[in-house]
């Protein structure tokens, strides 16, 4: 009976405090886009929640976000549990790189392995790969899983005891996730920045295998992969830094939580993040700069000396991570990229679980995002680990650097 006495009492206090006469103060978050700024996408737009009422010591956390989310779009309300995942996943990883530096960590250095893309493994790209892929594949909402560190779409439900990576669908799944686990990873040892990029696809329910051996059913899941950013529900990204920071869109603007240490929970930092139009910022590796195309070659030149359309002079912040070079470029404006050049024509940052996921999210903050000749968003992957040439940021500058390649080709 004290126990049923106290548990009232406590459920009265919480009760409470999501009333008026609680500690709040009254504040609309909402990030609606305009019809002409909406970028154009296979799925319909998603309703964006309204707080009127926020928590002044809690603010709303990423658990209250999702669930009106999926209040006000059933449609999509499984991508609750799917981001309760990915939620856990980077406050696990983001631990991880923290303690990483410490002498009694074993999660520096290589891993003695190479991926599929020819990379040497850091023993934290493995970690963080492992770590991912046991989290989503227990929300249960998954066909198809691909990674930066998969050689192929992998089994999410157990598969075999030999460790077979044929893919394994069920009806009951919804989703397609493709993730880089650990972005930047080569950056680890020093410090630097790094991130969790991911995207998230709906799953084609006529992708099932009559028997484990369907080589044709195989191909067809394997085909749940290959989507264009269009057809994107979901994209996220997550930063460790200074803070830790979870980035989304789920088609309807960008929001930006913070990992409040103290509650243990992401919160909403910045509810609508718009990047500036224009800007004054660049941020590539400039030493590959007498490799790149002549169109790209020459608007670098031109914003470094000032005579690029806005007339400014361009300053160079280049870390490194495309994570936390994109993190900076929505917050401040500029234009991030990695073109292609005469030693890698297609540059280097894969399509699939790189470029358009991030594409996505700087789209919805009203940027572009290019190859300079094609819209990220728009181009169908023939391979998991395709690599596309990008250029994204503010509007205007972008927009420089489409118009620069249209005029080279006539």
């Amino acid at each position: 009976m004290k126990l049923s006495v106290f548990a009232f009492l406590l459920t009265a206090n919480v009760a409470a405090g999501f009333t008026p006469n609680g500690a709040f103060t009254t504040r609309q978050f909402t990030t609606s886009l305009n019809a002409e700024e909406t970028p154009s996408m296979a799925r319909q737009k998603t309703k964006a929640p309204e707080f009127d009422e926020v928590c002044d010591t809690v603010g709303v956390t990423l658990t209250r976000f999702m669930a009106e989310v999926a209040m006000l779009n059933p449609e999509i309300g499984e991508l609750t549990t799917l981001f309760g995942a990915i939620d856990t996943s980077c406050k696990a990883i983001s631990g991880l790189v923290k303690r990483s530096q410490l002498p009694s960590s074993e999660t520096l250095g290589y891993q003695g392995e190479v991926n599929i893309q020819g990379e040497d493994q850091k023993k934290l790209d493995v970690i963080t790969n492992d770590l991912l892929k046991r989290a989503l594949r227990f929300t249960g909402r998954l066909g198809v899983l691909a990674s930066e560190e998969e050689d192929d779409p992998v089994d999410l439900v157990g598969g075999k005891a030999n460790g077979n990576k044929d893919l394994i669908v069920e009806e009951t799944d919804k989703y397609v996730v493709v993730f880089d686990p650990l972005d930047g990873s080569s950056n680890v040892d020093a410090g630097i920045p790094t991130g969790t990029i991911i995207g998230v696809y709906e799953h084609d329910d006529n992708c099932l295998t009559d028997s484990e051996t369907d080589a044709d059913g195989t191909a067809n899941c394997m085909a749940n992969c290959l989507q264009p950013g269009t057809n994107l529900v979901a994209s996220a990204y997550c930063l460790y830094s200074s803070s830790t920071f979870l980035v989304l869109t789920l088609g309807n603007g960008v929001y930006m939580f913070t990992l409040d240490e103290n509650i243990g929970e992401f919160v909403l930092a910045k509810p609508n993040v718009k990047i500036p139009e224009t800007s004054s910022i660049i941020s590539f590796n400039e030493a590959n700069i007498d490799k790149w195309d002549k169109p790209m070659k020459d608007t670098v030149y031109n914003w470094r000396e000032g005579k690029g359309a806005s007339k400014q002079r361009f300053s160079s912040r280049y870390i490194g991570s495309m994570v936390g070079d994109v993190h900076r470029t929505l917050l401040y404006g500029g234009v991030f990229g990695y073109p292609g050049d005469t030693k890698n024509v297609n540059g280097k940052l894969r399509l699939l679980y790189e470029g358009a996921p991030m594409s996505f999210l700087m789209e919805q903050a009203g940027g572009l995002s290019t190859t300079g000749t094609k819209r990220v968003m728009e181009i169908t992957p023939e391979v998991v680990h395709q690599r596309v040439p990008i250029i994204m940021g503010s509007k205007n500058d972008v927009q420089e650097v489409i118009d620069a390649y249209a005029a080279a080709a006539k």
